[in-house]
């Protein structure tokens, strides 16, 4: 069993940062990949990026590439999204989740664990 809790969400002006992290409870954090999604109203949940359990492999959707960096800390048990040249686009709801699948699952559906969210406005 794993508890996810995100924080970092917040109101940002376009262009600029935040950082996002999941603190998750546990003694076996390095055993699961870890995923960030979002969801914007009236839409569904999306990938943001993944991570393996090593921090080896990571995944990026198109949309966030170059401008979001996923890490890890097994150490802290902690996974951060750094998020930088925000858009309006990226408001959402962000969402944790953690997996024993291998490798950084992008798909939803391969994730167990998911946190309760943390919401990220992005003004124009």
């Amino acid at each position: 069993q794993v508890q996810l809790v995100e924080s970092g969400g917040g109101l940002v002006q376009a262009g600029g940062s935040l950082r996002l992290s999941c603190a998750a409870s546990g003694r076996t954090f390095n055993s699961y990949a870890m995923g960030w999604f979002r969801q914007a109203p009236g839409n569904e949940r999306q990938f943001v990026a993944a991570i393996s359990w090593s921090g080896v492999r990571v995944y990026y959707a198109d949309s966030v590439k170059g401008r979001f960096t996923i890490s890890r800390d097994n150490a802290k048990n902690t996974v951060s999204l750094q998020m930088n040249s925000l858009k309006f686009e990226d408001t959402a709801v962000y969402y944790c989740a953690a997996t024993v699948q291998a490798g950084a699952p992008r798909y939803q559906n391969d994730y167990t664990y998911w946190g309760q969210g943390t919401q990220v406005t992005v003004s124009s």
